[in-house]
């Protein structure tokens, strides 16, 4: 069986970490890349990423996506570009319709269903169009505010009400991140962002907390969110941002869901760059109450980038496996670590046709 050959569209933080996880796996190759930056077109991913090529392909860094992705030249596209829906689509529809599978770092793609329902049953009817399957996944959402929450369900009878709180580390991510998060403004510049929608804080909660009620049949009737900026003492200075004291480390974002009238999911994310300048230490955390309550604790926070790099890699079998169509965590067997060649986990299908 040939190499699973792999595209990835969008080389920044996200993009070029995926790329240098592949690099490390059997039965995987990559063979196109896309990316607009300037300062990377025209190279070779090798020489971005600072590795010896040895005796493999070089992978030129093209921006025409016409140009990179022609019919059936990936089996899966990674596509790292995007935090919403509306913001992905025409990317996603492109790579469908060339009949190749996606996996999207968009958060909102991981639950479209939540706030995009006509596009979600777009993306749906393009993917079985063109045989081809597509999945938004990542570490939140996509793992820990959901598809965690519904696997420690599994073991219970019944549940009244779900807690989760993530304190995580901005820094790994990149620019667009920074941006949406309002790192490194000033808390004025902040309330209006978020009063204008310009700094949108964490993207995925109505996802992840849509996911769960759907997955464990609660008829979700509204989900309401706040926002709120942490404001650093300390200057602080990671790889895609820096931070003067007095000005924005990052957002407190909290969000509840409504069933029957009151909150049967709360959920707080307070993520920001280098909070261990101010003594703040990071970790996952889930309380169940139902039979039996369960209470979950992760410390430290399962790391936010290696974390959404490693979710996409290791759920690429499972894509190419599934039925066409549009997927989410609920639909596909649960991604785990892959140390062996990654070719063993695809399933060869049968001819559908006649055959005498």
């Amino acid at each position: 069986m040939e190499n699973i050959k792999i595209g990835i569209w969008g080389f920044g933080a996200m993009g070029s970490g995926m790329a240098n996880m592949l690099l490390n796996k059997k039965g995987v190759e990559i063979v196109a890349i896309c990316d607009r930056n300037k300062a990377r077109v025209g190279k070779d991913m090798y020489e971005v990423l600072g590795l010896e090529r040895g005796d493999r392909e070089e992978v030129i860094i093209k921006s025409n996506p016409e140009e990179v992705f022609t019919e059936k030249c990936a089996d899966v596209v990674l596509l790292a570009t995007d935090s919403f829906t509306k913001g992905a689509f025409e990317k996603i529809k492109f790579i469908l319709e060339r009949k190749m599978n996606v996996i999207s770092t968009a958060e909102e793609m991981a639950y479209p269903y939540a706030q995009e329902a006509e596009l979600a049953k777009k993306i749906d009817e393009i993917a079985k169009e063109n045989g081809v399957s597509v999945l938004g996944t990542g570490i939140n959402p996509g793992f820990v505010l959901d598809l965690l929450i519904l696997a420690l369900t599994g073991t219970c009878e019944n549940v009244e009400h779900i807690k989760a709180v993530r304190v995580n580390d901005l820094s790994p991510f990149g620019h667009a991140v920074m941006v949406e998060q309002g790192v490194g403004v000033t808390v004025d510049e902040f309330n209006k962002g978020v009063e204008d929608g310009s700094i949108a804080g964490h993207v995925g909660f109505p996802e992840s907390i849509k996911m769960i009620t759907d997955g464990i049949g609660w008829d979700l009737e509204k989900v309401e969110q706040t926002r709120e900026a942490i404001v650093s003492n300390v200057y602080r200075e990671s790889k895609y941002a820096k931070v003067e004291a007095g000005n924005v480390a990052g957002c407190r974002q909290c969000g509840y869901g409504y069933v029957n009238g009151e909150v049967k999911i709360e959920m707080e994310h307070p993520q920001q760059i280098l909070p261990h300048l101010e003594g703040v230490d990071t970790g996952d955390y889930i309380w169940i109450k139902g039979n039996p309550n369960i209470t979950l604790q992760i410390k430290p926070e399962i790391p936010g980038g290696i974390g959404t790099i490693a979710m996409c890699v290791n759920s690429i079998p499972h894509v190419i496996n599934a039925r066409p169509g549009l997927k989410t965590m609920l639909d596909i067997p649960v991604p785990r670590a892959i140390m062996g060649d990654m070719r063993d986990l695809i399933e060869i299908r049968e001819c559908e046709c006649c055959c005498d």
